[in-house]
């Protein structure tokens, strides 16, 4: 069993920056996974972390701007977000996966475990 918490969502203008934190409690290896979904739209993923840290995925639309990162210490995920839109708003979820490859990291089905979520608005 995974426990996953995300905070650190606000209102931002464009252009500005925020850190999402997604603290997990539970262990196992799992593929940790940052998503979105934006009213009437489909969930999409954002980022995706190997357990071992060592390959992490990205949607097109964000690299370069978004940044994944972990804390083993603080068994804390990170997400930073730099030169935010106002098409990034969204309820951002953390989530955990069992198994996942570079082809099906995108696919919110592939994630077992999902936290509550915290909203991010991007103000133009």
């Amino acid at each position: 069993q995974v426990k996953l918490v995300e905070s650190g969502g606000g209102t931002v203008q464009a252009g500005g920056s925020l850190r999402l934190s997604c603290t997990v409690t539970g262990s196992g290896n799992f593929f940790m996974g940052w998503f979105r979904q934006a009213p009437g739209k489909e969930r999409e993923g954002v980022a995706c972390m190997t357990p071992n840290g060592g390959m992490i995925y990205y949607a097109d639309s964000v690299k370069g701007r978004f940044t994944f990162s972990k804390d083993n210490a603080r068994n804390t995920l990170y997400l930073q977000m730099s030169t935010l839109e106002p098409e990034d708003t969204a309820m951002y979820y953390c989530a955990a996966a069992f198994w996942i490859n570079s082809a099906t990291w995108s696919e919110p089905n592939n994630f077992r475990y999902w936290g509550q979520g915290t909203q991010v608005t991007v103000s133009s």
